[in-house]
């Protein structure tokens, strides 16, 4: 839901029809609460561009006021649902974590008013821009921390285009981590010789979160060990898919701002890595991929030909970073015999069920009970049963059909006859083995000790 949303009529609202003295007064911010992926916010002032769909986001509405564009982010405590069932209490920005997408134009001069609604100081950086030292954003050395209630305006000219991103340099450990990022992209002002017009251009930024499940509030001091792999703070089945036309130019713009590097990997479709959060990348320099590593901090934009129709899975490689709110300390149970132990166990806990002695997909279809407000490991349904994967885990759906402009999921895709893997229903012919020597165990574990002379150790 927005709100507020009149005062600055979106994107619409040029100096001309507000008097004086509103331009004079600060913007009312613009509040967004929904966690649905809202569709391009398309320029009615300033200079035109193709704007971003940001994923399970949204873009900050402007106004122009004497050639300035002017925007208004409040810092402030939220609520954000990673996934159906599942409600975090971050910090954020208008609303949401992560904040609201800021798009300007290469050469626009942004005034950005931060207000500041926290319980303790804060500050803005600019992640990647040129600008005065003194727009920075980092307290104690470029300027005085915003106090809880306070405003500070940040003023300079989007000297480059790009994908760049905002976070705070104020109690950094403890702000990003409770939710404090969001996203900016400068389009170029006009053909760029590096930058490609793409039909659909998708941005997300990759975060992490440590919260018990059960609990609603992250764990500040997790250094490494997080149990939520998000996408602007969402985690599957809640991340929204990235849908095209096929035969559509797509861009995805990713940003790391998590604790580790991600190989974000996609099925069925090669790209190029045509920018960094340094500016467009060479085309001498360019070369065909289906993962590229984010690494903590970078920005990467992916261009590629949307061509085959299909469902395709698009996700963190890190294997535990497709996975829900999970414990990491608890041993290999694969090929244990446990049933007397569960039998003692149920005695006490009725609802208890073994896990992992076969593996963990049956994860995917437990049923004992969860603490409330947690998001299951494996939760993720497809047309052929759980999905096995969540966290940072989504699907790029690319159809014949699918109208341009239209961002609305278009279900399930209907595998033409012949193309969908199936069961063999032939006869089985047993794998040709070495013979194994008499009394030699299927599974052996052998040490080699040293031999012969040691001198010196």
């Amino acid at each position: 839901m927005v709100s507020r949303r009149n005062f600055l009529g979106g994107a619409a609202l040029a100096a001309g029809t507000v008097s004086k003295v509103a331009m004079a007064a600060l913007p009312e911010p613009v509040i967004q609460t929904s966690p649905d992926t809202q569709p391009p916010l398309q320029p009615a002032s300033g200079r035109p561009y193709n704007p971003v769909v940001t994923l399970n986001g949204w873009t900050l509405p402007w106004r122009m006021n004497g050639g300035v564009k002017e925007f208004h982010l409040v810092a402030e405590p939220v609520v954000r649902e990673m996934t159906p069932g599942f409600k975090a209490h971050l910090w954020g920005y208008n609303g949401q974590s992560p904040g609201p997408t800021i798009e300007v134009v290469e050469g626009d001069r942004v005034r950005i008013f931060v207000t500041n609604k926290l319980p303790e100081v804060t500050s803005m950086h600019w992640h990647g821009q040129r600008l005065p030292c003194g727009m920075d954003g980092v307290t104690g050395l470029t300027q005085a921390p915003i106090a809880p209630g306070k405003t500070y305006v940040y003023e300079f000219v989007a000297r480059r285009p790009g994908t760049f991103m905002y976070h705070p340099h104020a109690d950094e450990m403890v702000q990003m981590a409770m939710g404090m990022m969001g996203l900016w992209i400068t389009h170029p002002k006009g053909k760029h010789p590096l930058i490609d017009p793409v039909d659909r251009d998708y941005v997300f930024l990759l975060n992490a979160y440590d919260i018990e499940p059960g609990s609603a509030t992250p764990k500040i001091m997790t250094m490494l060990d997080f149990n939520l792999w998000t996408w602007n703070s969402r985690v599957f089945p809640g991340i929204a898919p990235l849908v095209a036309r096929q035969g559509e130019k797509v861009r995805i713009r990713v940003g790391n701002l998590t604790m580790t590097n991600h190989p974000i990997h996609l099925h069925g479709h090669e790209f190029m890595v045509t920018g960094t959060d340094g500016g467009p990348v060479p085309r001498s320099a360019r070369w065909p991929e289906v993962t590229t590593d984010v690494a903590v901090g970078q920005m990467r934009q992916l261009d590629f030909i949307a061509d085959e129709e299909g469902d395709w899975a698009f996700h963190c490689h890190k294997s535990h970073h497709t996975m829900n709110a999970m414990g990491h300390n608890v041993p290999t149970m694969i090929g244990v015999d446990h049933r007397q132990l569960a039998r003692k166990i149920t005695q006490l806990v009725p609802d208890y069920m073994v896990m992992g002695e076969r593996g963990m997909h049956d994860m995917t279809e437990m049923e004992m009970p969860l603490p409330d407000n947690t998001a299951a490991m494996m939760t993720g349904h497809g047309p052929f049963g759980p999905v096995g994967m969540g966290g940072m885990f989504s699907m790029l759906k690319v159809r014949k059909d699918q109208k341009a402009g239209d961002y609305s999921d278009p279900g399930w895709f209907k595998h033409p006859p012949g193309t969908l893997a199936h069961e063999w229903q032939g006869p089985l012919a047993e794998p040709a083995r070495p013979a194994a020597s008499a009394g030699t165990p299927a599974v052996e574990v052998n040490i080699r000790k040293p031999t012969g002379a040691h001198h010196g150790h």
